[in-house]
């Protein structure tokens, strides 16, 4: 009884690959081509293309994308589910790993927090790599804020983790010893039984303090709980509010008792302690003593039958929440999803099986950068479009998480990115993993593991990797691999290939008498819908050193980051230059009062502004007198303090920060929000022009949403989205824009605020702490002190103009053509400054003024904005030998007003 999750591993099942024999090939050899790069596509399957592009679904309907082998009896399938809400139309993939329950080498399994112990919570990406599972995602609901424990009943090799919590509607998935899946209700039933007959009824193994269902009574009160050597940690749980009688069983003998506290240790791997409160407290006082037997008995009760079952019976259980599919349609919820933002739309997880018990489901549906997320009926419609006959709803929302093992290789990985973002992964507390027991076969084919989508200029390696006839990884390390590309697209240098131009270009691997090919796409700026610089500005002082990160959008809305060698850099105006994506300032010439960083990618090119006093700190905290306070919505019930003190998170004791710590336990299910208010109704100024704010945040890994609020001279609020979610610990420098806002100074920061917002509550803590310090505004390239304010008058043919009254000559009197104003660009530069470049053989005229970036090519109505593509009705031009921009275009462009006289044929700019 006291032994829980020690067998639970696997861990050496699929890690034979090394000890199989070295790999020869031989002609005679097959090699399998490419297999997707890790995605084994069918012949039938649509294949998703390598710059992003999927084919068009129909509304409603699953489009299967994808497939790849994971091993013998399992496969992942990749869809995409088109939808309409409102008037647009949303697309969603959802990831279904599909185990086959007949082949005798397919098992699942719990994977449970960290090194198999509950009371923990771990990434399911480290789950699969300790467990050694080929594939998994995240399993169970959990009370944040409290013990990481399943709130579900948990079943690993027959022996039970965790049981069911007391809970109205709650499902678990469960697949037999003898390979039956099965989804149900639960309830735990069990009691501890002396010689003398006397007994008391267990609660259940292992659980946490939570409120039982229907009536909301405490869990652990008058109750007795058994906590097993799968628990982590002295305290059984973390409850203060009831005092524990414990006691040590070994071989169903006492052996110490613990009266009105908790024994000092954690559960032995060869006993379990029983823990009791109130009535179970005393009846342990009672009639327990050192060397009293006891025998511990306990059972599942099935809610649909009403027949006891022996947890022994299963491989595995992993519970959830709410039914989602049965009969192969969609069920009523079992279960209030108000909770769980059942109505919201967000990344999800599932469970289910196939209508004749052969295979288990395992689905994620992405919310991410290139999928919209489901609400749960969506989730529903999708799964009953997938052929699962019954599904059960697992955690979702920033929980989801799936990873799988690419074919020939020994590591899982990551399958989609998360609704965190990128590669950020949160910790759960369990999760359910696909494991292979097959045995080291033969080898039966290779497969080319590395980069499919690249940019010009950057450097990939590649490896040829082996598996063996039950798709499990085999020891390729011995092979000679002799590389080259086939249509120059790619170039060979030593180690890796280098991406030459963009198009498809082809890999080719050789080794001995085989040979295998691979595509891979190069993306050029004929891809790209915009470039970007990730920092906005930068300062323009000697030494300073920015990061400059470069993101690409592809045209099908896709995002990436060009790698650094990838793009070339052009620097005006001071001294520096780029390496490995940091911008380092050398020196900068006396008087110089602006520069730029041109980033260019296969001609697609963007700039970032670069001034002086460009950041300025507004407030660090250790010499103010601002009054500070705390104020919550519910009105009542979110609770908490703010104050301005030094020595916290690790800073010193005069280092002062603004402190915010808060309290959103009461007021049910509503948006929950904790204000740190700035000097009580005055607020923090901001300089005038400010066009960005980046200070430190100290994150409690709370995933609630930091938000912050501006009052600006019109009246105007402004709340300002700073991070979607606190997803670290720790101190971290954040930067939120607020050029777009359209703020009118002067203006005041008037509070800094936490938002839980009511859908994924279960999700982010109720409770914590949160800091801020050192907050900078950032002040805009185009402010007055670096170009001047003018107004310039031009009259249609005439070489004179005047620029603040004063009578200025003209090279070239401004024309009209077909309705458009068109002068040199050097007229509008001359009067409000910038900067401007002509590269003749391009025939391409590029103009810089403050954070304002202009391309245009002549004769063609297709221009750059800021590295974002665009087009216009209007085009530059050359005439006798002069190139002329359109005049209104380019001013307003460079956000400057135009006004036209039509009587006399004048222009105002200003």
């Amino acid at each position: 009884m006291g032994k829980s999750n020690q067998t639970v591993r696997h861990i050496n099942s699929r890690r034979m690959g090394k000890k199989a024999a070295a790999v020869v090939l031989s002609g005679a050899l097959f090699i399998q081509p490419a297999f997707g790069w890790g995605n084994y596509v069918y012949a039938d399957a649509p294949v998703e293309s390598t710059s992003g592009n999927t084919y068009a679904a129909p509304l409603n309907s699953l489009q299967k994308l994808s497939e790849e082998i994971l091993t013998s009896g399992a496969r992942l399938v990749t869809y995409q589910y088109a939808l309409q809400r409102g008037t647009k139309t949303y697309k969603t993939r959802m990831n279904v790993i599909e185990a086959d329950l007949s082949n005798p080498y397919i098992k699942l399994d719990v994977m449970t927090g960290k090194d198999g112990k509950t009371a923990t919570g771990n990434p399911v990406t480290k789950m699969t790599k300790e467990t050694g599972a080929v594939a998994g995602v995240n399993g169970d609901y959990w009370m944040m804020g409290s013990d990481q424990v399943p709130m579900g009943g948990s079943i690993s090799k027959g022996e039970m983790i965790t049981s069911p919590a007391e809970l109205t509607g709650m499902y678990a998935f469960a697949v037999t010893k003898s390979g039956t899946p099965t989804i149900d209700q639960y309830r735990f039933t069990g009691n501890v039984a002396l010689a003398d007959g006397q007994s008391f009824p267990l609660s259940g193994i292992n659980k946490m303090k939570y409120d039982k269902e229907p009536g909301k009574q405490h869990s652990h009160i008058n109750a007795m709980y058994v906590y097993t050597s799968a628990w982590k940690g002295m305290k059984r749980p973390n409850d203060t509010t009831t005092t524990p009688t414990e006691v040590l069983v070994r071989n169903g003998v006492v052996e110490q008792i613990s009266d009105m506290g908790a024994l000092p240790m954690e559960v032995p791997e060869d006993g379990v302690i029983l823990r009791g409160h109130g009535q179970a407290a005393e009846f342990m006082r009672r009639t327990m003593q050192v060397g009293t037997s006891l025998k511990i008995d306990y059972k599942l009760l099935s809610q649909s039958t009403g027949q006891s079952v022996d947890p022994s019976s299963f491989q595995m259980m992993i519970s959830g929440h709410t039914l989602l599919v049965e009969n192969g349609k969609a069920s009523s919820f079992t279960r209030d999803t108000s909770g769980i933002s059942g109505s919201g739309v967000t990344a999800r997880t599932a469970v289910g099986y196939s209508k004749d018990g052969r295979y288990a489901y395992i689905v994620t549906a992405e919310s991410n950068s290139v999928s919209s997320g489901f609400t749960l009926k969506e989730f529903q419609q999708a799964l009953v479009q997938a052929g699962i006959w019954k599904a059960v709803n697992l955690d979702g929302g920033g929980s989801t998480t799936m990873t799988n093992r690419p074919l020939g290789d020994f590591d899982t990985k990551l399958t989609h990115e998360t609704k965190e973002g990128g590669n950020n992964v949160r910790s759960v507390v369990n999760g359910l993993g696909v494991f292979t027991t097959a045995p080291a076969g033969k080898v039966k084919g290779m497969t080319l593991s590395g980069e499919k989508t690249l940019f010009i200029g950057q450097r990939a390696t590649y490896s040829m990797k082996a598996y063996d006839e039950h798709y499990n990884p085999v020891d390729a390390s011995n092979l000679d691999v002799k590389w080259s590309s086939a249509d120059g697209k790619m170039k060979w240098d030593k180690d890796a290939f280098v991406a030459q131009s963009s198009g498809k270009a082809t890999i080719v691997a050789t080794s001995g008498g085989a040979k295998t090919t691979a595509e891979v796409t190069i993306i050029g700026a004929k891809d790209l819908s915009s470039l970007q610089i990730a920092t906005g500005s930068a300062p323009l002082s000697a030494g300073a050193s920015v990061p400059v990160p470069v993101k690409a959008t592809l045209l099908n809305g896709n995002q990436a980051t060009v790698p650094s060698s990838a793009v070339k850099w052009e620097i005006r105006g001071f001294n520096g230059k780029v390496e490995d994506g940091v911008l380092k300032v050398n020196s900068v010439p006396e008087g110089t009062k602006i520069g730029y960083a041109i980033a260019s990618y296969d001609g697609l090119r963007t700039m970032i502004p670069l001034t002086l006093g460009s950041e300025k700190l507004i407030e660090n905290f250790n010499q103010t007198n601002m009054g500070v306070s705390f104020s919550g919505l519910p009105k009542g019930s979110t609770k908490g303090q703010v104050s301005i003190e030094g020595g916290f998170g690790g800073r010193g004791a005069n280092d002062k920060v603004l402190k915010l710590s808060y309290d959103m336990n009461a007021g049910g299910s509503a948006d929950k929000f904790a204000y740190a208010e700035l000097n009580g109704s005055t607020g923090m100024e901001l300089p005038n022009g400010t066009s960005g704010l980046k200070f430190d945040v100290y994150g409690d890994k709370s995933f609630t949403n930091l938000r912050l609020e501006i009052h600006d001279a019109n009246k105007k609020i402004h709340y300002v989205n700073v991070v979607e979610s606190i997803n670290w610990e720790g101190w971290k420098t954040v930067e939120v824009d607020l050029s777009s806002l359209g703020v009118s100074y002067p203006a005041k920061l008037k509070r800094l605020y936490l938002v839980n917002f009511k859908e994924d509550q279960d999700e982010r803590a109720t409770e914590g702490t949160v800091a801020f310090d050192n907050l900078i505004a950032q002040l805009p390239a185009g402010s007055s002190d670096i170009f001047p304010t003018a107004t310039m008058d031009l009259t249609v043919n005439s070489k004179s103009s005047k620029v603040n009254g004063a009578v200025k000559k003209l090279d070239v009197a401004p024309i009209v053509l077909n309705g458009s104003t068109y002068v040199p660009v050097r007229v509008v530069l001359d009067a409000f400054g910038g900067e401007a470049l002509w590269n003749g053989p391009a025939q391409t005229v590029t103009v810089m003024r403050g954070e304002r970036f202009l391309e245009m090519i002549v004769n063609q109505k297709a221009f750059v904005r800021n590295g974002s593509r665009l087009a216009s009705d209007v085009a530059p031009i050359i005439r006798q030998g002069r190139t002329l921009v359109p005049l209104r275009f380019v001013s307003e462009q460079l956000g400057l007003t135009v006004k036209w006289e039509q009587n006399t044929k004048s222009i105002t700019i200003h």
